[in-house]
C-alpha cells in the first residue's frame, strides 16, 4: 500500500511517527494491536456518533446481512432512508443515495451546472474556498486543507489545468472576496459550495451572518448555494449546520453519520433541482452498491437512536466540557471552537477564521503535544487541520482524564 495506508492522514507523517494500527473499538474507546487502550475522539472521522460498536447497530446489521448485501436493484431500506433524511434535513426534498462524500460532492457540483446551464450555459464557474474539502475529484483539489495541507501539498499532480479552470478560490468568512468574484465573472457562477463549518483546518465556524451573506449573494445572482455537509450533517445538529444557522441551501452533500459506520455518501436537495438527475432528467449519475442494505440499515438505526430528546444538547455539553478543561489546562496560547459535537483546538495566539489563520498554527508544538497524549492513551485526529468528535459513550470521567493528560502536555 502506498505509505503503508489506504488514506494519507493515517501515515502519522505530519506529526514526523509512525501510525497505531487498531483492531478494536467499543463504545468511547479503542484498542491498538498491542492491546493499548485509547480514548478515542476521531470517531472514524466523524460517523461513530453512537460510538463505536453500538449494539442496536450491530444487532441489525446481524439481522440483515442473512438477507444478502447487495443487489443492485431497489429495496424498502433506500426508501426508508431517503424519507428519514428528507424528514430531519430542512432543505432537502429529494436525495439520491452515493457510496462516498467524494461521489456525493462530485454528482453535486454536475447537478448544479446542469441546472443552471440550462437558462445560461456559461454559468459553469464553481466557487469553493480555501481549506475546504470536499474529497478528492479533480476540480476541488485545490488548496483542499485537511490531509493536503498537512502534507504540504497546494493541490495534486494529475489534476490538469482544464480540470480546475472553473473553480475558483475565496478566503472563507470574506464577504468582500466573494463579492469580487461575482462581479468578475457576471452570469459565469453556477455554484458556491461549502463546508459552513470547516472541518479540514480545524474546526472553524462561519462568522455571525456569512451563511446568510452566501445565501443573499448566491439567490441575488441565479447560483446554487452548496453545504457539504458530509462532516456536519447530523453531527453539530440533527439537521446539519443548515438547522443550527438557519440558512437553506439549494444542494446538501451528506455522508459518514447516515452510514452508521459503513461507507455511505448522498446528496439532495429541493425537487426541481433533483428531478434534472438520471432517470428523471437528463443529469447522468449511477452506482451498483449506492443505497446498499448493510449502509442503510446501519445508518437507519443509528439516525432513529440520534432523534432521542436532548442528544445533541448533550453532546455538545459534552464537547464544552472538553475544550473548557482542555484551555485551562494547557500552558500555551490555545485557540479553541465547539461546534455540536464537533470540536477544535490550535496552538495559536490569533483567533482562526479561515485557512490562512490556520497555517499559521505552532506546529510544532501540536507534535509534541500529539504525541504526549497518545502516550498517555488519548486518540486526537494525527494532524493539526483536522476537527475532532465527541460521542453519545464519552462519559465525563473519560473528559477528566483527557483534560489532567493535557497538563502533562
Amino acid at each position: 500500500m502506498p505509505g503503508g495506508v489506504n488514506s494519507p492522514v493515517r501515515a502519522f507523517k505530519s506529526i514526523d511517527s509512525s501510525p497505531v494500527f487498531f483492531k478494536r473499538g467499543k463504545g468511547a474507546y479503542l484498542w491498538d494491536e498491542d492491546n493499548n487502550k485509547y480514548i478515542d475522539f476521531v470517531a472514524s472521522w466523524g460517523p461513530m456518533i453512537l460510538g463505536h460498536a453500538d449494539p442496536d447497530i450491530e444487532a441489525a446489521l446481524k439481522e440483515v446481512v442473512e438477507s444478502g448485501t447487495s443487489f443492485g436493484a431497489p429495496t424498502r431500506l433506500e426508501n426508508e432512508m431517503a424519507a428519514e433524511v428528507i424528514k430531519c434535513v430542512p432543505s432537502i426534498e429529494m436525495v439520491r443515495m452515493v457510496n462516498s462524500g467524494t461521489e456525493a460532492v462530485m454528482s453535486a457540483l454536475r447537478l448544479a451546472r446542469a441546472y443552471t446551464s440550462q437558462r445560461n450555459p456559461k454559468q459553469t464557474k464553481i466557487i469553493k474556498f480555501k481549506g475546504c474539502y470536499h474529497g478528492h475529484a479533480d476540480s476541488l483539489l485545490v488548496q483542499a486543507g485537511s490531509g493536503v495541507a498537512t502534507l504540504g501539498l497546494p493541490d495534486s499532480p494529475g489534476v490538469t489545468a482544464n480540470a480546475t479552470q472553473d473553480t475558483i478560490l475565496a478566503d472563507y468568512n470574506n464577504p468582500d472576496a466573494v463579492t469580487e468574484i461575482f462581479e468578475k465573472y457576471p452570469g459565469e457562477i453556477s455554484g458556491v459550495i461549502l463546508e459552513p463549518v470547516i472541518g479540514n483546518a480545524g474546526c472553524i465556524p462561519p462568522k455571525p451572518g456569512y451563511l446568510e451573506f452566501l445565501r443573499e449573494i448566491t439567490s441575488a445572482h441565479d447560483a446554487l448555494l452548496i453545504f457539504d455537509e458530509v462532516m456536519t450533517g447530523f453531527r453539530v445538529a440533527l439537521g446539519g449546520a443548515q438547522e443550527k444557522f438557519g440558512v437553506m441551501p439549494d444542494i446538501t452533500t451528506l455522508g459518514k453519520v447516515i452510514g452508521g459506520g459503513l461507507p455511505v455518501g448522498a446528496y439532495g436537495g429541493r425537487k426541481e433541482i433533483m428531478q434534472m438527475v438520471a432517470p428523471a432528467g437528463p443529469m447522468y449519475q449511477a452506482g451498483t452498491l449506492s443505497g446498499n442494505p448493510l449502509a442503510m440499515t446501519a445508518g437507519l438505526t443509528c439516525l432513529k437512536k440520534i432523534q432521542a430528546p436532548g442528544f445533541y444538547d448533550e453532546l455538545e455539553r459534552k464537547a464544552n466540557y472538553l475544550i473548557n478543561g482542555m484551555k485551562q489546562a494547557i500552558d500555551a496560547p490555545l485557540q479553541t471552537t465547539v461546534c455540536g459535537g464537533m470540536f477544535g483546538f490550535a496552538f495559536s495566539s490569533e483567533p482562526i477564521h479561515n485557512f490562512a489563520d490556520s497555517s499559521n498554527m505552532d506546529i510544532e508544538r501540536f507534535k509534541q503535544f500529539y504525541l504526549s497524549m497518545l502516550e498517555q492513551g488519548v486518540y486526537f485526529a494525527p494532524s493539526a487541520y483536522e476537527a475532532g468528535f465527541v460521542s453519545a459513550q464519552h462519559s465525563d470521567e473519560d473528559l477528566d482524564q483527557v483534560i489532567a493528560a493535557s497538563k502533562n502536555s
